[in-house]
């Protein structure tokens, strides 16, 4: 039995289609009735849902009662500030009280689903590998210091003996909710969004990222942690490449320093005036500009066979299923 957290969100329901499509049984936790519409009713209905939260100390250990296994995918994904409190409880004391359960219960078996943001940054397009320290540094986000404080308390949990690994993914790209999380750069660029920024970052199809975790779990390999990231690319590229899978006009205007500066203000006085969540923040601002390569070659050679999807690929065909739906919708 494999128990995933976070089974509704993202990233957690893509983990949850590789685990049922190798014959895993599948306990997964969630927070409410709601499931995400990408994840077929076929599969929903093969798992065993608990309705807990990480929160819960109590609610946890009841769910790992009898499991053999836990991926642990829940996390809040936020750079507004107004939520920065309700992130960290869930990124960090959720993840501590999830490794307390695990060891309790003597779960043989940990897959922690972090983030390379836990990795920190670096300036000017410079390379990031496994052996990189955390540094304190403006471009860190908040969300980076919660995925980065989340990740000592798991390898706390190793020193208390719990088998464990990391996989710190980069941005996840693939078919979900746009209105959430990474896929909300498919909505804009299929909305028309003119601009651009010169940054540069590291992308991961999901399914790779539900892949990469599965067989982790049936490795024996413990106490490390891996990036996953397949490709760096400029988010001009990105957005290009969405663009086309869309058969949408290219982002033409560069999103330069005062530009975004400008945009910010707006978008600030929008959201106030509004009352709704703000679409740009300073923190989304400074990874939009940043310049980060992540590096791959350690998962590549401690998962024999594995590799990772064209990002055309992923896009073409993520393209294809929003169509799909936004069609659906329409009709």
């Amino acid at each position: 039995m494999v128990l995933v957290t976070g089974g509704t969100g993202f990233v957690g329901s893509y983990i949850i289609k590789e685990l049922v499509g190798k014959n895993y049984p599948v306990r997964a936790i969630r927070r409410s009735n709601k499931f995400p519409f990408y994840l077929s009713k076929e599969i929903r209905n093969k798992v065993e849902w608990a309705d807990a939260d990480i929160l819960d100390p109590v609610a946890l250990e009841n769910a790992m009662a009898g499991v053999d296994s836990v991926i642990h995918a829940a996390g809040v994904v936020s750079f507004i500030k107004k939520e920065r409190k309700n992130m960290y409880m869930v990124n960090v004391e959720g993840t501590a009280n999830v490794v307390n359960a695990a060891l309790e219960k003597n779960i043989r078996r940990f897959i922690h689903i972090s983030s390379v943001a836990a990795l920190g940054r670096k300036e000017n397009g410079a390379h990031v590998n496994e052996e990189k320290k955390w540094e304190e540094h403006r471009s860190n986000t908040h969300y980076a210091k919660s995925k980065y404080k989340g990740e000592l308390e798991v390898w706390r949990g190793m020193g208390e003996g719990l088998n464990a690994v990391i996989l710190n993914p980069s941005t996840v790209l693939g078919f979900g909710d746009w209105n959430n999380s990474s896929c909300a750069i498919f909505k804009k660029v299929y909305t028309g969004f003119r601009w651009y920024s010169n940054g540069l970052n590291g992308f991961v199809d999901v399914e790779d990222v539900a892949r990469a975790a599965a067989l982790m779990m049936e490795s024996t390999i413990t106490e490390e942690r891996f990036i996953v990231s397949g490709f760096n690319w400029p988010f001009r590229k990105l957005q290009d490449a969405i663009a086309d899978g869309f058969g949408k006009k290219h982002p033409s205007k560069q999103a330069t320093t005062l530009l975004m500066s400008l945009a910010l203000y707006g978008e600030q006085l929008r959201s106030y005036l509004s009352k709704k969540r703000p679409l740009l923040t300073k923190e989304t601002v400074r990874v939009a500009q940043s310049k980060t390569c992540f590096e791959n070659d350690k998962i590549l050679g401690a998962l024999k066979g594995f590799s990772f999807t064209p990002l055309e690929q992923t896009i073409r065909e993520a393209c294809k299923k929003y169509t799909g739906t936004i069609n659906a919708l329409q009709s």
